[in-house]
């Protein structure tokens, strides 16, 4: 197979970030500065954000780093896929596409490692972000993790998911979805030994331990992206499905003619088909993100007046620009983030001289630690965020609106 051309980036070490302000490096100096910086008015010279919108309002961008306390891993932290596992390389959406060995060795991966995601449960950064959405802090969030986490933990905040989710798969032909606890079970009925192998993964405890080295001596790594990597697999004898949909009806191709769509006896996919193929619904490496999503995204960072990062080290441009979309429109950005954070230095140019966090916030800490106990600080100073009622209905209706775009 060809190799692909699209670089993976910041796959080492980003450089170590510099606290601001000084004192947040320890964590109740960290909670005190993120609470300044949550409260504090906008400040002069924020462009105005969408007519629905909340100056005094706060968007999340998160990343893979909130969920390492769920019990996942990520993927540039100290104990992240790319530092723990050199040569992992995510499959390209190209080659899912074109090759029929690739979207074996993909689905036998995910088959193991779904078990894992499937049982983890958001923790308690989390429900941190619920409370401070019930407080008129968070607006809405923006994540790049494919984990639902967010929205199992605060429904009612605007989430947007920006690089999909994993708990449906999408036909490339039909566009049809279908759960993936469905979809796990055809797997398990397609491949008895593989289902067997992982009730015996699951009996000796190898997916309940987060210890990289203990995994390893296991003979398994776990990736963030919900797969699990097993040396020496036979790949190539893994079966999955055919689009149900397009199965009981093929439908017509681009340029009119008839697709087919062919599997066993038990139901498996045929590489003489020439539709339902079913991949997951996540934004694959080297796939584009479709423009409605793009433009939601746009309107969460232009519709607040600051920009919180929490647990992304803003490695993919996809959420990178947004970053640098807030610091364009004049928002305070904080940072919390265990590492260093692409171009960060950028974000926090310029600052007023002996600002205390009011104007912007950079924290090396878990976000499991420091949000609930910031969410604490808030509660005992009884801070509220009081609206106008012009600006509160304006709230209501932007949040149809972002979850319109969405559905």
């Amino acid at each position: 197979m060809r190799k692909p051309l699209m670089r993976i980036p910041y796959t080492g070490p980003l450089p170590a970030p510099s606290i601001i302000p000084r004192n947040a490096n320890t964590i109740p100096g960290a909670i005190a500065a993120l609470s300044r910086f949550l409260t504090a008015p906008p400040p002069p010279t924020l462009l105005a954000p969408l007519p629905n919108g909340d100056p005094q309002s706060t968007v999340i961008l998160s990343g893979a780093g909130i969920s390492v306390a769920s019990g996942l891993a990520d993927y540039r932290g100290a104990n992240g896929t790319y530092r723990q596992n050199k040569t992992y390389r995510p499959i390209y959406y190209h080659e899912f596409l074109a090759n029929h060995e690739a979207r074996k060795r993909y689905w036998a991966r995910s088959f193991l490692g779904w078990t894992n995601l499937h049982k983890a449960r958001p923790n308690p950064a989390h429900y941190a972000i619920k409370n401070l959405g019930h407080m008129g802090i968070i607006r809405s969030v923006v994540t790049q993790n494919v984990d639902s986490f967010h929205s199992i933990a605060h429904p009612d905040i605007p989430t947007l998911e920006l690089h999909g989710y994993l708990r449906a798969l999408t036909c490339v032909t039909c566009h049809n979805d279908l759960p993936r606890e469905k979809f796990q079970e055809s797997l398990a009925r397609l491949n008895p030994a593989w289902a067997a192998f992982l009730e015996e993964a699951i009996a000796s405890g190898a997916l309940d331990t987060e210890n990289p080295d203990e995994r390893r001596a296991k003979g398994m790594r776990t990736n963030p992206d919900g797969d699990v990597d097993l040396p020496g697999a036979p790949y190539s004898t893994f079966r999955y499905p055919a689009c149900p949909h397009c199965l009981e009806k093929p439908p017509i191709a681009g340029d009119g003619t008839q697709t087919r769509v062919e599997v066993d006896e038990e139901g498996a996919w045929e590489s003489t088909s020439t539709a339902g193929i079913l991949k997951p619904s996540v934004v694959m490496f080297g796939e584009s993100i479709a423009s409605r999503v793009k433009e939601a995204a746009e309107q969460a960072i232009d519709g607040s007046g600051k920009l919180l990062v929490l647990g992304t080290s803003l490695a993919t441009y996809s959420a990178w620009r947004l970053a640098r979309r807030a610091r364009e429109r004049g928002m305070p950005i904080g940072i919390l983030n265990l590492g260093g954070v692409r171009g960060e230095e950028a974000f926090f140019q310029n600052l007023p001289i002996g600002q205390q966090g009011e104007a912007s916030v950079r924290v090396e800490f878990g976000t499991d630690i420091i949000l609930p106990g910031l969410v604490d600080q808030l509660r005992r100073t009884g801070y509220t965020h009081t609206k106008n009622d012009a600006s509160d209905d304006g709230q209501h209706t932007n949040s149809r609106v972002f979850k319109d775009m969405l559905s």
